[in-house]
């Protein structure tokens, strides 16, 4: 997969996405529900219901990745958004603690 550089965007998406969608279905998501350029750079991360899978949309520069993390047990402890925002910005430390299982407002790492 693509390394994270300290320099690269990170947005997240706060609502759950139906996560069968793929390149076009989430380009369409970023572009209407988050009002950002799908092709910026910028690394986009969505939910399930569930919260127990995770997909990403990233443009390099040449093509669209899409990268996907299916827990087999447990769930992510994901962030809410703060008023009508459907997206929150974090730092790709704070992406690399959530995708290790870390509960980013108590610090703690998660059972499973």
């Amino acid at each position: 997969m693509f390394g994270l550089s300290n320099s690269i965007r990170v947005f997240l998406a706060v609502e759950p996405v139906d996560l069968r969608k793929s390149f076009n279905g989430l380009h369409c998501v970023v572009q209407d529900r988050l009002n950002e350029d799908p092709c910026s750079g910028t690394l986009f991360v969505f939910t399930n219901r569930r919260k127990n899978r995770i997909k990403t949309l990233y443009w390099d520069g040449t093509g669209m990745w899409v990268a996907i993390k299916r827990l087999e047990k447990g769930c992510f402890s994901w962030p809410q958004g703060v008023g009508a925002d459907e997206k929150l910005s974090l730092a790709p430390e704070a992406l690399a603690l959530l995708l290790d299982g870390v509960d980013l407002k108590q610090g703690s790492l998660k059972p499973w």
